[in-house]
Formats: C-alpha cells, sequence, structure tokens
C-alpha cells in the first residue's frame, strides 16, 4: 500500500509510515477520531436524485455478490479547500461504521469512493486486504472512466462507469489468482487491533458513533 500523505510504498501492516511518520492519529486530528456513522451510499452533498440513488445502490450491490468479500461505497461531501482527498479516503475508511454492510465484511475489504463536487475533487481508496489485487494504477484508470461525466455534472452516470471497470478488473484479477495463487497470496497477518476495533463498531459496542446525515434532493 502506499502513504496516503507522502504516497511512499509501505508495508500493509505498519501502523505509521516509515517515511513521513503518517499515521490514523494524523487524519484523526484533521477529521476526527472517533466512528462515523453512515451507510454504504452517503450523499451529503446531495448531488444524486432518488432515482440515481437506487440504481447506484443496486449496482454495489451487484458487485457485493459477485464478490462477497468485499463491499463498495460511495461518499459525496464538501471537504473544505485544505483536505486531501487521499487522507480523507483512509480515514474515513477506517473510522466508518457502515451501518447496512454485513457485519461479516471488514472495512479492511471495502472500496470508497470520495466525491467532492466543490473542489470538483475525487478519489478512491481501497482496504489493505485488496492489497493483492489492486494497484494505484487500477484506481487511476477506475477514475477516468468518470472523469467526463464529472466534469459535466453527471456524477450518477460517471459512477456507474466507474463501477464497471472494477467488476471487470476484479474477475481479471481473480482468474490470475486461481491460475498463480502464491502471487496473491497475503503475506502478513490480519493487525488484531484493527480486526477487534471492526468487529467493535460494527457490532456497536462501546459508544454511539456520530451519524452523517445525507442532503435531500
Amino acid at each position: 500500500m502506499k502513504c496516503p500523505r507522502c504516497v511512499q510504498r509501505i508495508h500493509r501492516a505498519a501502523s505509521l509510515c516509515p517515511h513521513c511518520g503518517f499515521g490514523l492519529a494524523d487524519a484523526d486530528a484533521l477529521y476526527g477520531d472517533g466512528e462515523v456513522k453512515l451507510r454504504s451510499l452517503t450523499d451529503a452533498a446531495g448531488i444524486f436524485r432518488k432515482k440515481d440513488r437506487e440504481k447506484l445502490e443496486n449496482a454495489m450491490e451487484a458487485i457485493g455478490v459477485s464478490f462477497p468479500q468485499i463491499f463498495v461505497a460511495v461518499y459525496s461531501g464538501t471537504l473544505g479547500e485544505k483536505a486531501n482527498m487521499r487522507q480523507f479516503g483512509f480515514w474515513l475508511l477506517n473510522r466508518g461504521l457502515f451501518e447496512d454492510i454485513p457485519a461479516e465484511k471488514p472495512n479492511e475489504a471495502g472500496i470508497i469512493f470520495v466525491i467532492d463536487p466543490e473542489t470538483k475533487a475525487a478519489g478512491m481508496t481501497f482496504g489493505y486486504l485488496l492489497d493483492p489485487f489492486l494497484e494505484e494504477q487500477d484506481t487511476f484508470d477506475c477514475l477516468s472512466r468518470a472523469h467526463s461525466y464529472w466534469l459535466e455534472e453527471r456524477y450518477a452516470e460517471g459512477l456507474h462507469k466507474c463501477f464497471g471497470y472494477l467488476e471487470k478488473l476484479l474477475k481479471k484479477r481473480s482468474r490470475q489468482a486461481r491460475r498463480d495463487p502464491e502471487k496473491y497470496e497475503r503475506k502478513v497477518s490480519r493487525p488484531v487491533a484493527v480486526d477487534d476495533l471492526v468487529k467493535k463498531i460494527r457490532l456497536g459496542k462501546k459508544r454511539e458513533a456520530p451519524e452523517i446525515e445525507e442532503a435531500e434532493k
């Protein structure tokens, strides 16, 4: 995986970047240190119409059916001029409590698309369990499918293009993994602290998570 701040490659089990020292605590300092309650499709910016949301949710669910180990999420919102799309995506994937995602699907197996219509920025972040199957270039290729649509504020159409490309890519990597399983075998075990955190917040224990409300449109 790559550090969300300095973009240098780091070991997926590292709690801090060995190059710049970035860690979850740094993201917490920017966006908050509590778990955030939201749905897999959270339209805080109000850029999707009702029928758009229904189609997007169906497409996201279809990917989850094809690949039961993972889930796809979408967040739209205004992050502010100082916000960093990489760091926000990393933070949200770590701190997000996705209410409509089954507990057996941990955040480390998630793929989240973040769209900020005000700054016209977008990002794609995936959990470290997908590191053997997805690369940095894949996120660029995926987002580039939506670029022309998002320039025209056709956000839902752009996301469908992303989803289509992502599903084809995952199917391709699945075939490759079956042919050469050692290449895709994970080299490290899951960090216990992260695993426990995911189980805790998914089951709603300890503290209540603040909600991110969706804008009505």
